[in-house]
Order: C-alpha cells, then structure tokens, then sequence
C-alpha cells in the first residue's frame, strides 16, 4: 500500500516490471470494486429485499452485511452488464473479468439472482466474488449450483487465496480456525471469533497453508463432520 501511494514498484512476481500487466490489475480490481458497490446497492431494490430477508433469516446482522460487503446479483441478464459499461469498461474485459460470460455471440451476466460474497485480498482490493443461491431451484430438471465461484483472473488465483483473511490477520492471534464455506466464517465471525477463513470452492492447497503460515502458527480445523468433510480434514492435515 505504501509502496503504491510512493509510485514505487515492488517485486511481488515475475510480471511486476510489466507496466501494461500491472495497469491491467488496477483496472480489474477497479471494476471489482464498482461491481462490488452495485451489489451492495441492490439490497435497497424490491428483489434485494428479499435477498436482505434471507440473510436476516439466517441471522446475519446488518453490521455483518456491511463488514463483509456482502450484496445481491439480481436476476437481470444485462443489470451488472449495462452499470460496467457505463463505468467505462468494454464487453471484453467484463468477460475477462468474469463479471460476463459469451455464448453463441450473446454477454449477459455471470451471477444472477444469488447472495454475492466479495472476496478481498490482505490488501483490501476485491479480487473476486461468490455467489449464493438462496432456493434450490432446477433448472431443465438439473440442479443449479448452489455456489458460484469467480473463475481465475490476473487477479485472482482460488488457490492462493482464502476468504476472510483480510480480517483474520486483524485479530493479531496465533491461531486461526479454517472451516469450509463463507456462510460458516460470517456466522462464526459475528459470534465474536475474528480469526477465522475459507478455502475458495477448493481442497486446502499448498500455497494457502503457506499464506497461514505467515499470519498463525497454528490452524484449527473446523470441518463438517460427514464423511467427506472427515476426509477433507485429513487431507488439510497433511498439507499444514
């Protein structure tokens, strides 16, 4: 952050020095943060308020909401498409971003009608985003995925990322607990206990048990209990 207000590149990777590459990133997390601010926005919406009215369902408090900068896609195919472009961002780079996806020459918007969880790096930039459904609806006698994960960008690599972290390493503390989703760290933070993540949609990889290891000297992990989550456990276990 200092660096960035000095105007003073720092070595973080191999494209650092690449100027076009690093404008690039700026723009992403520019437009990250625009389309974070619109989710938000939409819980004043009458959709979004049914969106509110689930999240206090599973009481999340509006202090909670605001926290996390949690929001609401709307079911619109071109709401989040139209606000991008008029922000000054081409079709392109929305779907590069993806914020928009193509199909058979047609861009309509990546998440529709779904609890948005923006995921923000330890520098506070929003990266990418999650998305919730809030009913189990089928769609062609096919289930839709309950969550909806950003796809990799310069930006964003699920891998080396956890959900959370820029405010677990505020609570300064020796531990930190990992636990599987997004909705169990918002409902564990707000409980009192800061010091808490998520994986991305992902097992536990090397390069997240990495990125602990420079803010805790010890996970605990806190996995559900079913057969998968005991096998998840133990393969988190031999990664840390």
């Amino acid at each position: 952050i200092m660096a960035d207000r000095a105007g003073i590149v720092l070595p973080e990777d191999d494209d650092s020095f690449d100027d076009e590459i690093r404008e690039k990133k700026k723009k992403l997390y520019l437009m990250n943060k625009i389309a974070a601010r619109f989710f938000y926005e939409r819980f004043k919406t009458q959709d979004g308020k049914r969106a509110l009215l689930y999240l206090q369902d599973r009481k999340i408090s509006s202090k909670t909401i605001t926290t996390y900068g949690l929001g609401y896609a709307p079911a619109s195919y071109d709401a989040l498409l139209n606000h991008l472009r008029d922000a000054g961002f081409s079709d392109d780079f929305i779907v590069e971003g993806f914020l928009a996806s193509r199909k058979d020459g047609r861009i309509y918007d990546k998440f529709r009608d779904r609890i948005m969880f923006p995921i923000i790096d330890t520098r506070g930039n929003v990266i990418g985003f999650g998305g919730r459904i809030m009913t189990e609806i089928k769609k062609d006698g096919q289930k839709i995925p309950k969550y909806l994960n950003s796809s990799e960008t310069l930006v964003f690599d699920k891998g080396k990322n956890l959900f959370s972290l820029n405010l677990a390493k505020k609570a300064e503390k020796k531990q930190i607990i990992l636990v599987e989703g997004y909705m169990d760290v918002i409902s564990v933070y707000q409980a009192g206990i800061p010091n808490i993540v998520a994986t991305l949609g992902t097992a536990l990889t090397e390069n997240q048990a990495k990125l602990l290891g420079r803010y805790a000297s010890e996970v605990l992990l806190c996995y559900d209990s079913d057969e998968a989550g005991v096998k998840a456990t133990l393969r988190a276990i031999d990664i840390l």
